[in-house]
């Protein structure tokens, strides 16, 4: 049945893309708009009927349920919808798609497509809105007709996207589990995140590194938490996470600059049962306007941090603004939250500004988000493991000293397809109390055919990692486990290469037959320089030659 349901789906979302393409839209950069816009109306009009069925037994079986609906009167049909879920949006009759493809008629019909969405973002923004940094909401639907240059063939567009819309059916979907739901959208968004190394995290991270940080995070059953992203991009990570934890258990905080990466991050949470959180996903700067550590519910810190942050970025003109030295409450009496950065900020090289090391700063930012019990996974380069001077060696003395440090897996080159950087992934723990693990899984996983070198983790290579890290297992070339005091003796360096057993593989051998092997060794060398010798005079001889003709 998912494979069927994944055909249809990704079925839909090419015709989606085929007419913005008809209509001179194809790889616009407003096509990932259009497509994430209409994707979710059909979406939430197809779970707002499924939701009513489960509601109601009477409409189970019922094809036409928005015929009966229509014979409601307006009083009986907002006490029909009133115990729907929260998360569900509330729709009128004369917003259901279905009354959409019966108006085509309509004069001006893509103004009608575009106000019935405005309407629909309007009367459910309680439900489905965002935030920026600066305390604005961003609604859920802005319309999509005024991205046709040609108004004459708007009308045209918004048809052929409804008739398009009316071609499948979500609603076995949503009795099936959430994984489904992560397949379609990194289907979704593969074409809108080529640009990869995109600001503050665009990309896409793969399944298996979140997989691992879930898995390693969550200990048991945990209940009503707070997870935070503070450099989320399309949301991966802390979906994988919430999936771990129960959607209903936990809420997610995020922000991200991108506001291409939080309109898909919007997407994410609302097709995996997690749209109760979304007034908790902040547009906006985190660094210089962290949203979420002004506000008085999460002041406190959070229970789990997960972040893939961008490693390198110019940010030369804010620098100075989150400098460390400066005070930490403002002039006019605002709290002042630079003080985050106790390992320092880089500075601004004379040369390629765009190797400004930025992740440093989210992982002071997530150091200092965490609450007295928090857990975070954070994605660093390897680099930063080992690296000998600068901020880098006092974050790691700081987790070290203070036992915050709960391990460290250290992935296959090439696990990110879009770079080449070597990437480590570091867990902190504010309750570890005893032993650090390092994993160098550096030589496992598989290379996949594509555009670029990528690596893929195999699932019992997911597995191998993940258990040897809760329990703990040394083994050779592979994993230790080490004590505070070990990791101080080799000047905090959190990679597990150096802390391997160098082996010496001894034989034993008679004094005659040392020096049988000792003499054949002469024998060999003495041969070796004499063919060097003869080559050398070759050499020299048609040298010789070449010169006097």
């Amino acid at each position: 049945m998912n494979r069927e349901l994944e055909r249809k789906t990704k079925q839909l979302l090419d015709e989606l893309k085929k007419v913005c393409a008809d209509h001179g839209l194809g790889n616009d950069g407003n096509e990932y708009k259009i497509i994430t816009e209409v994707f979710l109306y059909k979406f939430i009009n197809d779970k707002f009927f499924y939701e009513l069925r489960q509601l109601n037994p009477k409409f189970a079986n019922t094809p036409n349920i928005e015929t009966e609906l229509a014979k409601l009167t307006d009083k009986q049909y907002e006490e029909f919808i009133f115990d729907l879920k929260g998360s569900v949006a509330k729709l009128k009759p004369e917003q259901f798609l279905s009354n959409l493809f019966n108006s085509q008629s309509k004069p001006d019909f893509a103004k009608y497509v575009d106000d019935t969405l405005k309407a629909i973002a309007k009367e459910n923004a309680d439900i489905f809105s965002v935030g920026t940094a600066g305390g604005e909401k961003v609604r859920l639907f802005s319309g999509i007709s005024q991205y046709v240059t040609e108004e004459g063939k708007r009308d045209g567009f918004c048809r052929s996207i409804i008739n398009k819309l009316c071609e499948c059916n979500f609603g076995e979907i949503f009795s099936e589990k959430y994984d489904f739901f992560a397949v379609i959208f990194e289907y979704l968004i593969k074409d809108y995140n080529k640009d990869g190394g995109g600001k503050y995290a665009e990309y896409y991270t793969p399944h298996a590194i979140a997989k691992i940080m879930s898995e390693i995070l969550v200990d048991g059953d945990v209940q009503n938490v707070k997870c935070y992203d503070p450099s989320a991009g399309t949301g991966s990570l802390l979906m994988g996470l919430a999936h771990k934890i129960g959607e209903d258990n936990c809420s997610i905080y995020s922000q991200d600059i991108s506001q291409k990466s939080s309109t898909l991050l919007r997407m994410n949470l609302i097709l995996n049962n997690l749209a109760h959180s979304l007034p908790h996903i902040v547009q906006g700067n985190t660094i210089t306007e962290p949203y979420h550590l002004r506000h008085n519910e999460t002041k406190k810190g959070f229970d789990y941090i997960v972040s893939n942050p961008p490693f390198k970025l110019d940010f030369s003109d804010w620098r100075d603004s989150v400098d460390a030295t400066k005070q930490t409450v403002k002039e006019d009496g605002t709290e002042n939250f630079n003080n985050r950065f106790f390992a320092g900020i880089p500075n601004v090289p004379k040369k390629d500004k765009e190797k400004m090391a930025i992740y440093l700063l989210f992982l002071q930012h997530a150091i200092a988000s965490l609450n007295a019990k928090g857990k975070a996974a954070i994605v660093v380069p390897t680099g930063f493991l080992t690296e000998k001077n600068g901020i880098a060696p006092k974050i790691r003395k700081k987790l070290v000293d203070n036992n915050w440090l709960k391990g460290v897996v250290s992935m296959p080159s090439n696990i990110f397809a879009n770079t080449n950087t070597s990437v480590s992934v570091v867990f902190i723990d504010k309750t570890n109390v005893d032993t650090v693990v390092l994993i160098n899984a550096s030589k496992l996983g598989i290379e996949v055919a594509g555009e670029k070198k990528k690596t893929v983790l195999r699932p019992n290579e997911e597995h191998q990692i993940i258990e040897v890290f809760k329990n703990k297992t040394p083994i050779d070339d592979f994993s230790v486990v080490l004590t505070k005091d070990q990791i101080k003796e080799k000047k905090y360096k959190i990679s597990a290469g150096p802390y391997f057993d160098i082996k010496v593989e001894y034989v034993d051998i008679t004094a005659e037959d040392f020096q049988k092997k000792l003499l054949e060794s002469e024998n060999k060398l003495k041969v070796f320089f004499k063919e060097s010798n003869e080559l050398e005079n070759k050499i020299f001889n048609v040298l010789k030659r070449l010169k006097y003709e």
